[in-house]
């Protein structure tokens, strides 16, 4: 089972769920994993022991210069501009290659060979007893999806898997969300919030994937957010209201559900509130 934890727009406390909701669980039966590449935080609210790291390569072309004809075949059918050939040279810019190897496959002189490059990193651990996943990009890179890939790849079908997604609806959250049982996402009741769920919920339709929604800091905005998701009959399977306790919390990186019984059993009912909507859409 595959739970993925999302939201139209940063800074809605899509991480702060999906911490909180792992809290929760049996720790032997779980695995966390961090698929917001860019920008992995997970780690300082569950802080894990790492004992696991390892390199995410993509191939880029390398260029045998006795062999090629600089007949330009490669820059052709190079969607992504990595290649160009100026007079009796060959340039290759590895950071746009998107590794897909056309230019190795179509070369009539068969002078191009592909080599890994390091784009990200893997780390797994342990945080709480439950195994912790977590990738990042290396600085400058503007390809995220193979680390996210890569890190789902590692996905254990034996456990209930809890996955904190990237925020929006781009390119690095589809390769997220997709292949996932349900999607949860936390949104704030203001404009920006209903537009950007908006998104969110259009983009789940497209890949088939069943949701709900959590209102973080209901009690701030409007009941736009509200209205609309009965509209689109999108379950609202809780609300959060503003509290300074919970923002001092988050501030100190300490999880809500370790600090109050309150807050612990609201992210248990939760969970059981997502497994009996999963049930209800198979």
């Amino acid at each position: 089972m595959i739970i993925s934890i999302a939201s139209g727009k940063g800074g809605t406390g899509k991480t702060t769920v999906a911490v909180n909701l792992a809290l929760t669980q049996s720790q032997e039966e779980l695995q966390f994993i961090d698929c917001d590449v860019e920008e992995p935080n997970a780690h300082i609210f569950l802080k894990p022991d790492f004992n696991i790291s390892e390199t995410v390569n993509i191939l880029v072309p390398e260029i045998n210069e006795e062999k090629c004809s600089k007949c330009g075949r490669c820059s052709e059918i190079c969607a992504f501009n990595a290649l160009a050939v100026l007079g009796e040279s060959v340039l290759v810019f590895p950071e746009l290659c998107h590794g897909c190897g056309g230019c190795s496959y179509f070369c009539p002189k068969g002078a191009i060979s592909e080599v890994p490059r390091g784009i990200g990193l893997i780390e797994e651990g342990k945080a709480y007893g439950f195994d912790f996943l977590q990738g990042s990009l290396n600085p400058g890179e503007a390809m995220s999806p193979p680390v996210i890939n890569a890190l789902k790849k590692k996905i254990d079908p034996l456990k209930h898997v809890l996955i904190d997604a990237p925020p929006g609806t781009s390119c690095p959250v589809v390769e997220t969300i997709r292949e996932s049982d349900f999607c949860l996402l936390v949104t704030e009741p203001t404009p920006f919030g209903l537009h950007d769920l908006e998104l969110a919920v259009e983009m789940l339709k497209k890949l088939h994937v069943p949701a709900g929604v959590l209102i973080n800091q209901a009690d701030v905005g409007n009941r736009d957010v509200e209205r609309y998701c009965r509209e689109e009959g999108l379950p609202v399977l809780m609300q959060i209201p503003w509290d300074r306790e919970l923002a001092v919390l988050y501030a100190r990186g300490e999880p809500i559900a370790m600090h109050s019984s309150f807050w612990e059993k609201r992210f248990r009912e939760l969970w059981d509130q997502i497994l009996l909507r999963m049930k209800l859409y198979k």
